[in-house]
């Protein structure tokens, strides 16, 4: 539910910051536990390439695809497709063979993707499509990378890879609105500041550690396919707040992901039970 509220506190953001200013604000909120938290014992190689795909690229990608117009419900679910371009990644950079379960569930899914992108006109344009897709590749590459690194207490590490996504968006931040930047901080609204203070401090910071001990306390296919709600609460959410509807074919092709991811994560649930 934090995750999905999460969408809604984007988009409204967006409507104050931009892309990278709102990820700046996201995770130097987030980061602010390293001034009371030590670094986890993880090398800064680990630390700099984990920040750059699993939070900046992640995030810098879907809030500049949610500003191009993707729509905040849709965005959930294209983000979700993580899970899908993972396995694709692991096969063919890993040499880590999918089951066929997870093979099913990659062509459900992709077809989800194709039928999503068929509906690319009006309020949805190809860069924003193109710039969404990015999220859950970025996401993916992070994952993989996550994966090596030692163990480590999630909020400490949480904080730590915070400190590395305001850098290249303040980078990109430069390139593309120059001085712009302070002076929309600085007229921030209510609601502009409670959109950033929720992305960081609860849909970063207390989101990753709930999910964290969640994943230490039990069995990682117990655990995993909850995130299958996240495009859930997220449709629901954008539908209450900002009427999102979605058509035929794009409501089908939203299914078919979630049915694809379903297909992959649940029955290794049932196998743990």
């Amino acid at each position: 539910m934090l995750w999905g509220v999460a969408f809604v506190a984007t988009r409204i953001g967006l409507d104050e910051l931009s892309p990278s200013q709102l990820a700046i604000a996201r995770f130097a909120i987030a980061a602010a536990p390293v001034l009371v938290v030590a670094r986890p014992r993880v090398a800064w190689s680990g630390i700099v390439a984990v920040g750059l795909t699993l939070f900046a690229g992640q995030f810098l990608f879907q809030f500049f695809g949610i500003a191009a117009g993707m729509p905040p419900g849709l965005a959930s679910v294209i983000v979700q497709s993580q899970a899908l371009f993972t396995i694709a990644l692991a096969a063919l950079f890993l040499g880590e063979r999918p089951t066929s379960r997870q093979l099913a569930g990659l062509v459900i899914g992709v077809a989800g993707l194709v039928a999503i992108a068929m509906t690319v006109g009006g309020e949805l344009s190809v860069a924003a499509l193109v710039l969404t897709l990015a999220s859950p590749v970025s996401f993916a590459v992070g994952n993989l990378l996550l994966k090596r690194l030692p163990t480590a207490a999630s909020f400490a590490l949480v904080a730590w890879l915070s400190l590395v996504p305001p850098i290249p968006a303040l980078a990109v931040g430069s390139i593309l609105e120059g001085p712009r930047a302070v002076a929309d901080v600085a007229t921030l609204s209510w609601r502009g500041i409670a959109a950033a203070v929720y992305l960081g401090a609860v849909a970063t910071t207390l989101a990753y550690a709930i999910w964290g001990v969640l994943l230490r306390r039990y069995p990682t296919a117990l655990v995993a396919p909850f995130a299958l709600l996240v495009p859930f609460v997220a449709a629901a959410a954008s539908a209450a707040v900002f009427g999102e509807r979605f058509g035929g074919l794009r409501l089908a092709g939203m299914v078919l992901v979630l049915c694809g991811l379903a297909v992959i994560v649940l029955p290794a649930r049932e196998a743990a039970a």
